[in-house]
């Protein structure tokens, strides 16, 4: 059985739903895996992997982007996998800000969001037209990037402060 060249692989529609099954379940456990007692807000390991220094949000990222590739296989439009990345991104970028950014990504659930876009996404399937494979490589390029600059960006502001705190 050959793939189309112009479409990136797709899952059989008898795997759609258990694949969505475990989507969901993964979204959770990035988003909301523990309920704090008493508030109804759920915390999950993204929030938690952002307060660790340098790799945590790279990491963060990267579990993110999962969904998104996931997506893509499932047969997600352009426009849904593009509306993902831009919840990712926009996670990643104000989730690096030191105290700010730790209190968006408890409140920020963009897993959660995703899930529901590709939800939305997989009630119309034929309103619109699947990304192809090189439109999923460039999302997932970018978010790879973004990772990156991430790690970069909090080596460099360690580094900073380091050198602020031995110079005195």
């Amino acid at each position: 059985m050959s793939l189309p060249p112009s479409q990136f692989y797709s899952l059989n529609p008898d795997t759609k739903a258990p694949t969505l099954k475990r989507l969901r379940t993964f979204s959770r456990i990035l988003d909301k895996a523990i309920t704090i007692p008493g508030t109804g807000i759920g915390v999950g390991l993204d929030p938690i992997l952002g307060l660790l220094p340098v790799g945590g949000d790279f990491i963060g990222v990267l579990l993110s982007a999962y969904i998104v590739l996931e997506a893509a296989r499932l047969g997600a439009s352009k426009a849904t996998l593009g509306r993902m990345t831009v919840n990712i991104i926009l996670d990643a970028l104000i989730g690096v800000i030191p105290v700010l950014g730790d209190f968006f990504d408890f409140a920020w659930k963009s897993n959660v969001h995703n899930i529901q876009l590709l939800e939305e996404h997989l009630k119309f399937p034929s309103q619109k037209k699947r990304a192809d494979t090189w439109f999923v490589f460039v999302l997932l390029a970018i978010l790879l990037l973004l990772a990156i600059s991430l790690v970069t960006f909090s080596v460099i502001v360690t580094r900073f402060i380091w050198g602020l705190i031995t110079a005195s």
